[in-house]
């Protein structure tokens, strides 16, 4: 049974960025923004943007176990700050199949991932299991766990391209807007989307 688990995470980790492309595409496909849904979207996406950007600004990956800024109160920034990006993209889309969708690749892409990389650290960082039962694995705690605060690295922010994130929501907000100022695919309303 473990076994089977290490290779269902192995193809998840692996599948996880074809499959956000094709998603991508039918998310667009889907989507029928208002101005409103497009405006909350993008507020609730940039707090998962300014999540992800000060974790990468702290994670040295594989080098070492990271327990500062972001990581002193969730394990898993980066995965908690992308969760937070698909929310307001799901916001904007106004499509409850869009939300849908998001759920099911969540529950069955991003948590077996989490897992396999969790295995990974606590075989490769001796103080992982003391840092993992003092710090959530996904939703935050709002105090952080005690020890140096640590510092945000321009550098590393870098080294990870995590501004591939913000380019990437940018073009997607922006493809929203062409749709919605072109009237691109908006039909007649339907019971799949949002009420606003």
């Amino acid at each position: 049974m473990q076994s089977e688990s290490i290779s269902y995470s192995r193809f998840a980790r692996r599948v996880r960025v074809p499959l956000g492309f094709v998603f991508a595409a039918a998310y667009l496909w889907l989507a029928q923004p208002t101005w409103l849904s497009l405006l909350l979207g993008a507020l609730i996406a940039s707090l998962g943007l300014w999540l992800r950007a000060a974790a990468s600004g702290h994670v040295k990956k594989n080098a070492e176990l990271t327990t500062t800024g972001p990581y002193a109160y969730t394990r898993n920034p980066l995965y908690l700050g992308s969760l937070i990006i698909a929310i307001g993209f799901a916001a904007a889309s106004r499509n409850w199949w869009v939300a849908i969708v998001i759920v099911v690749f969540f529950l069955s892409i991003y948590l077996p991932v989490i897992s396999s990389e969790e295995r990974f650290l606590a075989a490769s960082f001796p103080g992982f299991e003391a840092y993992a039962q003092q710090v959530p694995r996904l939703l935050p705690r709002f105090r952080a766990k005690s020890g140096q605060p640590g510092s945000f690295s321009r550098g590393l922010y870098l080294q990870h391209r995590e501004y591939n994130a913000l380019i990437g929501s940018a073009l997607i907000l922006l493809a929203l807007s062409l749709k919605l100022l072109f009237g691109i695919g908006m039909g007649a309303t339907s019971s799949h989307k949002f009420l606003w």
